[in-house]
């Protein structure tokens, strides 16, 4: 499995959990708008900038790490 269908499967289930999370909050279409096809867009759409969100995150992430590995292993050298 490549890098980044690793984040991409990481992303996915993450924006799942945060989906299912906010459950106890849209489950009732309680809010505004009072359609369920205009929750429905909501929540696709939320996914999906969800998705690109965490993908941007462990993207930034990887690379910080790498930088903090690069400079240790920059200062243990002779």
């Amino acid at each position: 499995m490549s890098q980044r269908t690793a984040d991409l499967v990481i992303s996915v289930l993450a924006s799942v959990v945060s989906i299912a999370l906010s459950w106890p909050y849209w489950r009732a279409f309680e809010y505004a708008p009072e359609s369920p096809l205009a929750w429905y867009l909501y929540f696709a759409l939320g996914f999906v900038l969800a998705v690109y969100v965490f993908q941007v995150f462990i993207g930034r992430l990887r690379e910080l790490f790498g930088h903090e590995a690069s400079a240790h292993a920059h200062d243990t050298e002779p």
